[in-house]
C-alpha cells in the first residue's frame, strides 16, 4: 500500500521536526510570559546551554518601567547589579563561581519585580556569556535566531490589577491575612463537625438507655405474669 510506502518518509519528517521544535524551544526564557499591570512579580530566568562549552556568566537587562527590586541568592554564582542615574537598578549579572552551566543543562534565577501600571509589553534583553569567550546576545525580535523573551503585562479578564502602593511585604502580609481567615474558617468548620457528632453520640447515648429501661420493664412483666 500508498501509506506503508510513505512510512519512512513520514517518520524521517517527524524527527526533523521534533528536532527542530527542540533546537528553536532551548531559548534563554523570561516567566511567566504575561502578568498584570502594578503588581509584584516573581520573574525566574531560564538559561539553557546550547554549546558544547560551558556558560559562565549571564546578563539580564531591566525593561524599561520595571522595577527589579530582589533577587534570590545561589550557591556558585555571584550576582552584581548595576543602577541607572535615578538610582535603580537597570541590569543584573550572574557570573559563576564554580563550572557554570556545561553542555546539556541549564540553569534558573529569580528575582522579584514591579510591574509598570499600564498594559503593555515588556522586552527582556540577556547576554550569554560562554567560557571560550563567545557571547550570545538574546535581543533580537520574535522570530530571529536569539528573540528576547516577552512578558505581556495586561489585565486579565475577571481579575483586578494588584494596586501599586503595594509593597512586596504588603502582599506577603495579605496572602497571611488570607491564610488566617482559611485557617479560622478551618477551624469553625471543625468545631462544628465536632459538635455534630457529640450530638449524634448523645442521642445514641438516650436511645440505648430507653431501650435498655424497656427491656428491663419487659422482664419484670414476664416475672409477674409466671408469678400468678
Amino acid at each position: 500500500m500508498k501509506i506503508f510506502k510513505r512510512l519512512p518518509f513520514i517518520a524521517t519528517a517527524a524527527a526533523g521536526l521534533l528536532l527542530f521544535s527542540g533546537i528553536a524551544s532551548a531559548h534563554v526564557t523570561v516567566k511567566p510570559a504575561s502578568s498584570q499591570p502594578g503588581a509584584w512579580e516573581t520573574y525566574t530566568i531560564k538559561i539553557p546551554s546550547e554549546k558544547e562549552i560551558a556558560t559562565t556568566k549571564v546578563t539580564l537587562k531591566v525593561p524599561e518601567g520595571v522595577e527589579l527590586m530582589q533577587y534570590q541568592p545561589i550557591p556558585d554564582w555571584k550576582i552584581t547589579t548595576e543602577k541607572d542615574s535615578a538610582g535603580k537598578i537597570s541590569s543584573i549579572t550572574w557570573n559563576a563561581t564554580a563550572e557554570g552551566i556545561n553542555a546539556g543543562e541549564f540553569q534558573q534565577f529569580n528575582f522579584v519585580a514591579h510591574n509598570p501600571e499600564k498594559e503593555t509589553d515588556v522586552a527582556w534583553n540577556a547576554f550569554q556569556y560562554y567560557k571560550d569567550g563567545s557571547i550570545v546576545e538574546w535581543t533580537g525580535d520574535e522570530g530571529s535566531e536569539s528573540p528576547h523573551s516577552i512578558t505581556k503585562i495586561t489585565t486579565v479578564a475577571g481579575q483586578e490589577a494588584e494596586s501599586s502602593g503595594h509593597s512586596h511585604d504588603a502582599a506577603a502580609d495579605h496572602q497571611d491575612q488570607t491564610t488566617d481567615k482559611s485557617s479560622s474558617a478551618d477551624t469553625a468548620s471543625a468545631a462544628a463537625d465536632s459538635s455534630s457528632s457529640s450530638g449524634v453520640q448523645t442521642a445514641t447515648l438516650v436511645v440505648s438507655i430507653a431501650a435498655l429501661v424497656l427491656s428491663i420493664i419487659s422482664l419484670f412483666a414476664a416475672l409477674a405474669k409466671r408469678k400468678r
